[in-house]
């Protein structure tokens, strides 16, 4: 028994390595695709595609996504935090930034669980997560100022930077209101659910950009990387993310994130051409370090 759960544990690691490169290369993938599709146009058709895809798996893996009538609203009100907001600010944000710092950006979210947390519990946050709070702001705006080189103001880096921090707080907002639900329905119901509801939102708001975009100018390359975004960043990554929460625990689940920035800075330096100047590692070690601070209080 022993040595079927340590395969279980094995494979499952693995798979969850897999998703931090999926989802980190995917950073990459989209600011590059971002040249050839406007950003509310490549929302639109890759949430659209990845919804119905993933409503077809939770279909046979477990029969629709029916939910009680009283949790509509709120369920609703997840979508629409979770993946309407959520995708509008961050593919602005991408498309205003580097898909490196934006990484950086997103990794931000698990410290804004934590002070979520602490305001939803009405519990006083201690003085360590208020210092692990200072830090990694502190390190988003060394992030932020030193992407143009020797602390430049580029205010296309500072509107990105805002907006994709703004991403991080509503899915960190997600995270939070969606406990109560997961005590009722399954991780994968509940995502998908908030995804087609979400992505409905999306598509309306997308509309006047849907027709606006020039179809016939998107390469072969380019419909590659709506592919990989939605095909495997959507579908493979969501599916690898519940497996994981199964298998292993929402807890050692989470602790690969930490492996996402580090991928997408990698893929962004050797593929986009990205830079990462002295004044970008010191707020990533900044953000990391606060949050790591607080988290263990």
């Amino acid at each position: 028994m022993q040595k079927r759960h340590s395969r279980w544990t094995s494979s499952t690691d693995l798979l969850l390595l897999l998703l931090a490169v999926i989802w980190g290369a995917n950073f990459a993938v989209v600011k590059h695709t971002l040249r050839e599709m406007l950003p509310l146009t490549f929302n639109a058709v890759r949430f659209t595609l990845g919804s119905v895809l993933l409503f077809l798996a939770l279909w046979v893996l477990e029969g629709g996504f029916l939910l009680d009538k009283k949790d509509f609203k709120g369920v609703l009100g997840l979508g629409v935090v979770g993946h309407t907001f959520y995708q509008l600010l961050f593919i602005h944000g991408i498309a205003g930034t580097t898909a490196s710092l934006s990484a950086l950006i997103i990794a931000t979210s698990p410290l804004f669980v934590v002070v979520l947390n602490s305001l939803v519990g009405a519990e006083k946050p201690s003085g360590r997560t208020l210092l692990g709070v200072l830090l990694s702001l502190a390190g988003v705006f060394m992030l932020v100022s030193g992407s143009s080189g020797n602390f430049g103001l580029a205010q296309t880096h500072i509107v990105g930077g805002v907006l994709t921090l703004a991403a991080a707080v509503c899915w960190a907002a997600y995270t939070v209101f969606s406990k109560p639900y997961l005590a009722r329905y399954s991780p994968l119901r509940l995502t998908v659910t908030t995804m087609i509801l979400g992505t409905i939102i999306l598509d309306v708001s997308a509309i006047p950009s849907l027709f606006a975009q020039d179809w016939r100018s998107v390469t072969v390359e380019g419909w590659a990387g709506l592919a990989y975004s939605f095909g495997l960043a959507i579908v493979v990554g969501y599916v690898i993310w519940e497996i994981g929460v199964h298998k292993v625990g929402p807890g050692r689940t989470a602790v690969y994130q930490n492996l996402i920035p580090v991928v997408a800075t990698a893929v962004s330096c050797l593929w986009l051409g990205e830079t990462i100047v002295e004044a970008q590692i010191i707020g990533a070690a900044m953000v990391f370090l606060g949050i790591y601070l607080a988290r263990r209080y």
